[in-house]
C-alpha cells in the first residue's frame, strides 16, 4: 500500500531530488497547487498571480519511511521561517507549504510544526501553511526528475 504526501519548499527541482532519493519514496512528481488557475504553466505560476506553488507530490511506502519521518526531512530541507522565499527565489510560488491529503496528514503536519516552533530551533517563527490538497497539475514534462536530466 502507498500513499501520497504534497509538499512546498522553495524551487521544486531540489526538493524533488532530495525526496526521491530518500528509502521508502517510490516516485516524485513536480506541479502545480494551491492556486485559482486553472492548469496552470510554469510561466503562468512564474507571474506570481496564480496563487500556485511549486510543489512535490512524494508516493512512499508508509511501512518504509512513514508521513512523519517526511515531514522532518521537509522541514530540514529548507527554511520554514521566509515567507515566499527560499534562497534567491521570491513570489508566494516559493511558498513554505504542507498540503494534506486526510485528517491524519493535517494533525500530523500541526503536531510536528508546533514542536518546532517550541524547540527553539529557528529564530523566528515557522511560516508554512498547512492545507488541504486543491487541484494538483502535473508540471511541464522537462521539469519532472529535472537534475537527473541536467546533472
Amino acid at each position: 500500500m502507498t500513499e501520497i504526501a504534497t509538499f512546498g519548499a522553495g524551487c521544486f527541482w531540489g526538493v524533488e531530488q532530495k525526496f526521491g532519493k530518500l528509502k521508502g519514496v517510490i516516485d516524485t512528481v513536480v506541479g502545480y497547487t494551491g492556486g485559482s488557475t486553472e492548469n496552470p504553466s510554469y510561466k503562468d505560476v512564474c507571474t506570481n498571480k496564480t496563487g500556485h506553488a511549486e510543489v512535490v507530490q512524494v508516493t512512499f511506502d508508509p511501512s518504509i519511511v512513514s508521513y512523519e519521518e517526511l515531514l522532518e526531512i521537509f522541514w530540514n530541507m529548507h527554511n520554514p521561517t521566509t515567507l515566499n522565499r527560499q534562497g534567491w527565489d521570491v513570489g508566494t510560488q516559493y511558498r513554505s507549504a504542507v498540503f494534506y491529503h486526510d485528517e491524519e496528514q493535517r494533525l500530523a503536519a500541526i503536531t510536528l510544526k508546533e514542536k518546532l516552533d517550541k524547540s527553539g530551533k529557528y529564530n523566528k517563527p515557522i511560516v508554512t501553511e498547512i492545507v488541504p490538497i486543491s487541484k494538483f497539475t502535473r508540471a511541464e514534462e522537462y521539469h519532472q526528475k529535472y537534475h537527473e536530466k541536467n546533472s
